[in-house]
């Protein structure tokens, strides 16, 4: 590592026969050694003030350095900086994610002219925005004094013309006002916004306004007139104005679906309208050196931010993050179950899904018994799983792993309303309903799926001579799900995939609403010739309300059977444990092995590995979903430790309201929920359901 030069030498290296890189080296070695161990703001002060009194104790050097710093200025553009700098070169969340990484893992030069790399280089900690954002006046003046250049060239010499600084602002507010027009221009945001915002045409008047603020200002750039006070005051308002329609856009978004590159350029349009109000503060206030100083670490800040992958993902991804989240939100109130009938209704829900899994059990050892290679055996394997949880849908009836990424966001939208009285009793009750029906869905799956498994095995022995599976693959089966091997692991990483699915299905539902699929589906005429106006608006109809559960079903499927393949590839290993599936080969291997199997010892750790792997698919998938809906939500500041407290005293209280209705909640069999007779209407495109079932 370099040692970093002391004072005597950063005197020693100016000269005013340097080219530009080594004078911008020796403005990166400088204000390293101000910054020092990047610890303490009043040191890195002390630091920069020796080095204004080592100057002014030597006026040779410190005139090299003013000439030094004025050949920069001429070598580098300020203004592109000052309005550019920190923002997105590119238009597109996806080139600018590009460019970030090349940012992150390229380093720059101090050979450039670019005075965006030379700042980065320059002011290369987090650390130098807080201590050029906490410079005094005192010592802000000091530094204007060394740094102050001279006015641009004088063509009148009864007009005070303005620095080069100064210039260098005002072009900056002109650029920044340029792309916030083009921005507002933009046919995707005009389409979206308001009626009312686009007809009164605030960008068509801002080019305008800042003109009469430039030639209102140019007279007297020292000491602002009234008339340029007065065209501040316009061109404000008209920024404002400008603003103000392009956040009309935001509704729009959230009634049709989000687009992540219109956010990022909203939030730019935004950014830069802050960054002119920044910029005439420069000018117009009545301490420039301080706001000066302020808009210097704001730039250092943002530049830092800019190198950040994850800052960009989670700012422009966090309105699609909260569509999918209240999506969730809605469809997860359906999977929680209150009263003695919707509990009934669970469990039998659950039971016909069980069946169906039964099936998939079955084809699933019949696509290993094919030997098939890793991606096409996977394939196919997801393509089972696929299929089969799209029948439980249109069935509805309800697989129960899948609920936990849909729960998990109704419960984070109730803990808003914390602040209001026996808020927290009401959640607990909430927490209790959720948890019995998660019970009554896993209840439901595995009590039958593992009796028509065993029966499905007896018929094939009966009927074929042989049961579903060998003697040596119901051995591996033991072997693959003891809880005594990775089986946590990979319960774990199947909850995971658990969660992915619903952000598919989350992500593929907007996209679909964004681009108005079903109108398309509904009205356009290639479709309404070939399929008929009825039919055409049926199935526009059943894709509006079955597009994310779809999406939900097939991912999740594809995602079981592959992600295995993938990661063979690798030499991973890696392997899913779904805890239905896992029962139905459990119980295929009781069929081949016979009743010998329960005074084995294998067994018995193969059940609670299913026990394992039940409590991780549920809740990996739900803590994920659950912080997922926290941030799109904004909870924060819950009283973590008032709910815990409350939870405790559920569980010593009343434990049985976490597995079984309570008495004076239940209901008769026959009085079923309003709307679930509807509920289970057939799913087809001929007669389509609501999609918000709870067996959907």
């Amino acid at each position: 590592m370099a040692t970093r030069p002391d004072l005597p030498d950063l005197l020693d290296q100016i000269s005013d026969r340097t080219d530009a890189v080594q004078r911008h080296l020796w403005l990166i070695r400088s204000v390293a050694w101000i910054r020092g161990a990047a610890d303490s703001i009043p040191a890195a002060h002390a630091r920069l003030t020796l080095l204004l009194d080592a100057l002014q104790q030597r006026p040779k050097a410190r005139a090299q350095l003013q000439r030094g710093w004025l050949e920069t200025l001429q070598t580098v553009d300020a203004t592109a900086l000052l309005a550019d700098y920190g923002f997105a070169s590119r238009s597109a969340f996806v080139s600018e994610l590009a460019e970030r990484f090349r940012l992150k893992l390229l380093p720059g030069t101090p050979e450039t002219s670019d005075a965006a790399t030379l700042f980065a280089l320059v002011f290369s900690q987090p650390f130098d925005a807080r201590w050029i954002g906490a410079l005094d006046s005192a010592l802000l003046q000091r530094l204007v004094d060394l740094l102050h250049t001279s006015a641009t060239p004088v063509q009148n010499v009864h007009q005070p013309l303005p620095t080069r600084w100064q210039a260098s602002l005002m072009e900056a507010v002109n650029f920044c006002a340029s792309q916030i027009r083009a921005t507002g221009f933009s046919p995707e945001l005009r389409l979206r916004m308001s009626a009312c915002a686009r007809e009164g045409g605030p960008f068509h008047a801002l080019a305008t306004q800042q003109e009469a603020l430039a030639d209102a200002w140019l007279p007297s750039p020292q000491l602002p007139s009234a008339d340029c006070q007065r065209a501040l005051r316009h061109f404000q308002n008209q920024l404002d104005d400008c603003r103000q329609a392009a956040a009309s856009v935001y509704p729009h978004l959230e009634a049709y679906g989000i687009s992540v590159n219109l956010v990022f350029q909203l939030r730019q349009l935004h950014q830069r309208v802050l960054r002119i109000r920044a910029l005439l503060d420069c000018l117009f206030s009545s301490t420039p050196h301080q706001h000066t100083a302020q808009l210097m670490a704001h730039l250092i800040t943002v530049g830092q931010q800019r190198l950040s992958i994850r800052a960009l993902i989670s700012a422009n991804s966090s309105m699609l993050a909260a569509k999918v989240a209240e999506r969730s939100a809605e469809t997860g109130e359906h999977y929680i179950t209150r009263t003695g009938a919707e509990y009934r209704q669970m469990l039998r829900d659950a039971a016909g899904g069980g069946a169906v899994m039964s099936i998939t059990t079955l084809i699933k050892f019949a696509v290993l018994s094919a030997g098939l290679s890793a991606f096409w055996g996977g394939f196919f394997a997801g393509l089972n799983y696929a299929l089969s949880f799209v029948l439980i849908q249109l069935l509805h009836w309800t697989v129960a792993t899948k609920q936990p990424a849909m729960t998990a966001p109704a419960m984070a939208a109730k803990l808003k309303d914390l602040s209001q009285p026996d808020a927290i009793e009401r959640f607990v009750d909430e927490v209790a309903h959720l948890v019995r029906s998660q019970v009554a869905a896993i209840v439901g799956n595995l009590a039958l799926v593992a009796p028509l498994v065993v029966l499905i095995s007896a018929a094939l022995w009966a009927t074929l001579g042989r049961p579903m599976i060998d003697v040596a693959t119901a051995a591996h089966v033991l072997h693959d799900l003891t809880l005594l091997g990775p089986t946590a692991l990979f319960a774990a990483v199947t909850g995971v995939l658990l969660f992915a699915s619903s952000i598919i299905a989350g992500w593929v539902e907007n996209w679909f609403v964004l681009h108005r699929l079903d109108s398309a589906l509904r009205y356009h005429p290639d479709i309404t010739d070939f399929l008929g106006q009825p039919r055409a608006d049926r199935w526009a109809s059943f894709m509006r309300r079955n597009i994310s559960g779809l999406a939900a079903n097939i991912s999740l499927g594809l995602l079981l059977g592959l992600v295995p393949a993938f990661a063979a590839f690798f030499g991973l290993g890696l392997e899913v444990r779904h805890v239905t599936l896992s029962t139905g080969q459990l119980a295929a291997a009781v069929a081949s092995l016979g009743l010998d199997i329960f005074f084995l010892g294998a067994f018995w750790w193969c059940l609670a590995g299913i026990a394992a792997t039940g409590l991780l698919n549920v809740g990996v998938s739900f803590y994920f979903a659950f912080q997922l809906a926290l941030r799109a939500h904004n909870v924060m500041g819950v009283q973590r430790s008032s709910i815990y407290a409350a939870l405790r005293q559920r569980l010593r209280s009343r434990p049985g309201s976490f597995f079984w209705p309570a008495a004076e909640l239940a209901q008769p069999a026959d009085a079923a929920p309003p709307g679930l007779d509807a509920q289970r209407a057939p799913d087809t495109p001929e007669s389509v359901p609501d999609s918000q079932s709870p067996h959907g």
